[in-house]
């Protein structure tokens, strides 16, 4: 695929922006997957290609927190299993559902997610020192997470958000950990449905790892803003990326 210095400069900045958002809230994907079908890509081939961003993004992320020491990793393991198993089957769909049925329902998908965390953003922000749960503890997180690999498998844009759902609404904890488990439950499940697409041959490399670029930078950023706000800046900026995602979930609409 032939870009011009113009395609991979806009790669490049919507990545960056994309990786913050995604790092600290969710919803990045809704900037991204729009710019590649803008550059012509169809919607199965976009969706695929848009993950190899969201893979490198998660990689830095989870380094990031858990140097500063803000990855609860006793957590990893119970909250990684219904991730990976709603991941697995959300990216099967993906893959087989036929292009013409894709673009609408990425569309709803979108749009759906968007007016809920703009709609309901205190269910991610828990009170401080608020007591963390164990997905074997409460069920509906155990659910939650599941619906969340299932949802991420399929189409990514927004899964942050019903991650932090579950993670900080769900299981207790404060944003900056909740985000830490996010980046881990998104880099496994992402690893699982990239896999997938590679299978069917839907991944576009080039620009894949030029808008992955950016979407590093942006994680790096915002890991070393992340551990340094309060939880009250951190609702103030979740509730401002949730108003970028809900315009750009409408931006993939025109």
């Amino acid at each position: 695929m032939d870009l011009t210095i113009f395609q991979i400069s806009a790669l490049c900045l919507v990545g960056f922006i994309a990786g913050g958002i995604n790092t600290l809230a969710g919803g990045g994907s809704n900037l991204s997957l729009p710019m590649l079908m803008i550059m012509g890509l169809p919607a199965d081939v976009a969706n695929a290609t848009n993950r190899v961003a969201v893979l490198m993004q998660c990689l830095v992320g989870v380094a990031g927190f858990d140097q500063k020491q803000m990855l609860d990793r006793p957590a990893v393991r119970p909250i990684l299993a219904p991730t990976l198993a709603g991941g697995a089957a959300g990216a099967l769909g993906a893959a087989l559902l036929p292009n013409l049925y894709l673009k609408p329902l990425l569309l709803l998908t979108l749009l759906g997610m968007s007016l809920l965390i703009l709609l309901r953003p205190g269910i991610i922000a828990p009170p401080a020192n608020t007591p963390t749960l164990s997905p074997n503890e409460e069920r509906r997180a155990w659910w939650g997470l599941f619906a969340a690999g299932l949802y991420g498998g399929f189409v990514q844009a927004g899964v942050g958000f019903i991650l932090l759902a579950a993670l900080a609404g769900g299981l207790r904890y404060d944003l900056v950990r909740a985000n830490a488990l996010k980046m881990v439950c998104t880099l496994a499940f992402t690893l699982v449905s990239v896999a997938i697409f590679l299978i069917f041959d839907l991944i576009e490399w080039i620009p894949g790892l030029i808008l992955a670029g950016g979407n590093m930078a942006g994680a790096y950023l915002m890991v070393k803003i992340a551990v340094r706000s309060s939880q009250n800046t951190l609702k103030w900026a979740l509730f401002t990326m949730t108003l970028i995602a809900v315009g750009a979930g409408f931006t993939l609409g025109e």
